[in-house]
């Protein structure tokens, strides 16, 4: 049948666009790699692999604080002063300006995909028994990249 066979008596259009039967409850991904690119995020996840086991978490964390400020500006050049909101890049850009809590909440679930695709974990234990993250230590150092106390 032509889409013009579809009308009722009134006239109305009937013809209807397939619809899905459901909808993904798959949460999306949130991920450097669509703003970095293929080869810098498999060379980032293959740092990590090699880096995150026997590392310490002080220096750890600088490194993937690097690596978000690599992602900023590559998301700056990409996307300009206004990224879509709720995106990747608007997290890189405006961290910082509300304030620590919400900044590592608005980037850990980035920095913990990154961790989950080289399969190393970021949650650690001081030899006191304390749980603490890379991931809190990384956006830390990031959202602080320009500070110097010392001036």
């Amino acid at each position: 049948m032509r889409k013009s066979e579809f009308k009722n008596f009134q006239g109305i259009d009937l013809y209807m666009k397939k619809q899905p039967l459901f909808e993904s409850t798959k949460p999306i991904e949130r991920s450097l790699k669509p703003i970095v690119g293929e080869k810098t995020y498999a060379v980032w996840v293959e740092m990590l692999k090699q880096l995150v086991p026997d590392g310490r978490t002080h220096r750890l964390s600088v490194v993937v604080a690097g690596m978000l400020q690599y992602a900023s500006k590559i998301a700056y050049e990409k996307f300009g002063s206004e990224p879509k909101e709720g995106s990747v890049a608007a997290s890189l850009l405006f961290a910082g300006e509300t304030g620590e809590e919400e900044s590592v909440s608005e980037l850990s679930d980035i920095i913990e995909q990154l961790f989950d695709d080289a399969k190393v974990r970021h949650a650690r234990k001081s030899s006191r028994g304390d749980e603490y993250s890379i991931i809190d230590s990384a956006v830390m150092e990031y959202i602080h990249w320009h500070d110097m106390p010392w001036e």
